[in-house]
């Protein structure tokens, strides 16, 4: 089977470079964007399997470019690791909202971006190839993996990656409570490397989406998050 496609979004050269390099010795192939508004049209007309995206870019930022890539159909599920120079939680954070799937910041080891995005791929891999996943139901609130939505009372909730992915975590092992470094794990794979915050302003977005279902995520003060027993 062919290797991936992956586009490198970043406004310096150099980094397209080093990244491009280390990328395309592990065998996959490259597309390479320069602004914003570059990365947009390259998805959509080339739709890559991954996208590595700078945060800080001239014209449309990345979360711009996170925000438009995540609301259309046709690039929804493209997996997006995010760049960043500041490292700035509040980027960050955003940035997992709006659907990203991971983050790395400069500057950075090239073996392990790699070995994120070999993850990310490996996991997506599987949700394309693996088993189809189940239809979940709690009530009157359906988790459809096949699809990817989730539906309370017929009608579908707008949830980002993150939270769909959270969401049928926990909905799966009702009852049982998780530490936010076992979240993290199960969500995103091992060493993913996120603040306990992020993890919490996730849970926040997707109790206020989850109507009368957002009481069945309960916090358990000092250890983590579980989903109730109803």
């Amino acid at each position: 089977m062919s290797k991936e496609t992956i586009l490198i979004v970043d406004d310096e050269e150099d980094i397209i470079e080093l990244i491009k390099y280390n990328l395309k010795n592990e065998g996959y192939a490259i597309l390479t964007a320069m602004t914003g508004e570059e990365a947009i049209k390259a998805a959509k007309n080339f739709r890559p399997d991954l996208v590595v995206l700078d945060l800080m870019l001239p014209g449309i930022d990345g979360l711009e470019v996170t925000r438009h890539l995540k609301k259309n159909d046709d690039t929804m599920d493209i997996p997006i690791v995010m760049v960043t120079a500041k490292g700035e939680e509040s980027d960050i954070v955003a940035g997992l909202e709006l659907g990203a799937n991971d983050y790395i910041s400069k500057p950075f080891s090239p073996r392990e971006l790699t070995a994120r995005i070999r993850a990310i791929l490996r996991r997506r891999q599987k949700t394309i190839y693996g088993e189809p996943p189940r239809i979940k139901q709690e009530g009157d609130m359906v988790i459809d993996r096949a699809k990817h939505i989730v539906t309370i009372e017929d009608q579908m909730i707008d949830l980002t990656l993150s939270e769909f992915d959270l969401l049928s975590f926990l909905a799966d092992k009702k009852g049982w409570v998780f530490t936010r470094g076992q979240i993290v794990d199960a969500v995103h794979g091992e060493n993913y490397a996120v603040t306990e915050r992020s993890v919490d302003v996730i849970i926040v977005g997707l109790r206020k989406k989850l109507k009368h279902y957002a009481s069945r995520i309960e916090t358990v003060r000092g250890v983590g998050y579980r989903f109730k027993e109803s």
